[in-house]
């Protein structure tokens, strides 16, 4: 079993993905964007190597507009040693990655534009893993997409997309998760059906969505959609409610009495588990000691010390339950002594990067 967080690591003062304005786009920036993300991306893979993180979910962003027809820079070969470096680190120490391409991503869209920009995007982040030699168990994980007011004739849609529209080299590595709005472990168990895409399971979106499977055997149906070696082990999401808040949003840190049953359900099922929980390095250190604990995962080197991470407020006390914080009221702003008074002037908010992303689809 391999443990790991998504996309960030909040001890290192790096970022793996730098990025820039769209309008200030030049080669040379992009050279400077993506050695720097890569050279971070090295360093988080260190980090969790040294603390027996082996499962990571890299970023979308590692190479500014990778998928935008504007980033017409050869990147692929101006950087092909690096992504080669990295991924002989990720096979020496037998380490898994995988992408999760954002919400925009929608193959059963019955937009042609959005669909083909999804297509791009997943040729992009495929062509990443790629370029560092990785075989097929390195995954890009998406969603079903949307239901647009016929959910069988939008299943029928992604089916046609993926038989018809894929290159090879993405269908090799495509994953479907289960959501926790519109597409349970059922509907994806169909698009498995009509097209052989292994099951990405998320046990809190199960939770969320389901006809009745017991997390048990929702496991083990998820498990049987993955090819041994063509895929692999199972890959899974895990995370947990956060008490007080919205059905559906992730709890902030790893619950330990809750991940601990979770492991009663999984029982002697191998996964590879990414932990969708705020936190992210933090709760991934806290399930490892536990697997630790439980014989489940290698025990830590001699002399291993885990890191001390700085405490963060309200999230779980000493037994490990969740605590809610109170939410602060927000202040009025004084009005003047007199009407005669000038407020300050507001300092104008600064732009954000343009994302090399199309807007996502209105209709999800």
């Amino acid at each position: 079993m391999k443990i790991g967080y998504p996309c960030v690591n909040e001890t290192l003062e790096c970022s793996a993905a730098r990025t820039f304005r769209l309008a200030s786009y030049t080669p040379e920036r992009v050279v400077e964007a993506v050695a720097a993300n890569l050279a971070c991306l090295q360093q988080i893979l260190e980090w969790n190597l040294a603390h027996g993180l082996l499962f990571f979910r890299m970023g979308s962003g590692i190479v500014p507009f990778g998928s935008h027809e504007i980033n017409t820079f050869p990147w692929q070969t101006q950087f092909k040693s690096e992504f080669r470096a990295i991924g002989d680190f990720i096979k020496a120490h037998n380490m898994r990655v995988s992408f999760h391409p954002d919400q925009f991503v929608v193959l059963n869209s019955p937009d042609p534009g959005i669909v083909q920009r999804s297509i791009d995007e997943l040729i992009y982040q495929g062509s990443l893993l790629d370029l560092m030699e990785l075989d097929s168990t390195a995954k890009l994980q998406i969603h079903a997409g949307g239901a647009y007011g016929d959910k069988g004739s939008a299943l029928a849609r992604w089916v046609e997309t993926f038989h018809t529209m894929l290159p090879e080299e993405v269908k090799v590595r495509l994953v479907v998760e289960n959501d926790d709005r519109l597409y349970s472990l059922r509907e994806c168990l169909s698009l498995h059906d009509e097209t052989g895409v292994p099951i990405l399971f998320d046990n809190f979106h199960h939770e969320c969505l389901n006809y009745g499977e017991p997390m048990h055997e929702a496991l083990r149906l998820a498990a049987a959609t993955w090819h041994p070696t063509r895929d692999g082990v199972l890959m899974m999401d895990y995370s947990s409610q956060s008490l007080g808040e919205r059905k559906g949003k992730h709890t902030d840190s790893l619950v330990p009495e809750l991940f601990r049953g979770f492991l009663t359900d999984l029982g002697d099922l191998d996964v590879d588990m990414m932990l969708e929980i705020k936190d992210k390095e933090a709760s991934a250190v806290k399930a490892i000691g536990i697997l630790r604990e439980l014989n489940l995962v290698p025990a830590a080197p001699a002399g291993y010390e885990p890191p001390v991470f700085a405490p963060r407020p309200s999230l779980t006390d000493a037994e490990g339950n969740q605590i809610v914080a109170a939410k602060k009221p927000r202040k009025k702003p004084a009005k003047p002594a007199s009407a005669t008074e000038a407020a300050p002037a507001a300092s104008p908010k600064p732009r954000r990067a343009a994302k090399a992303t199309p807007p996502s689809d209105p209709t999800l």
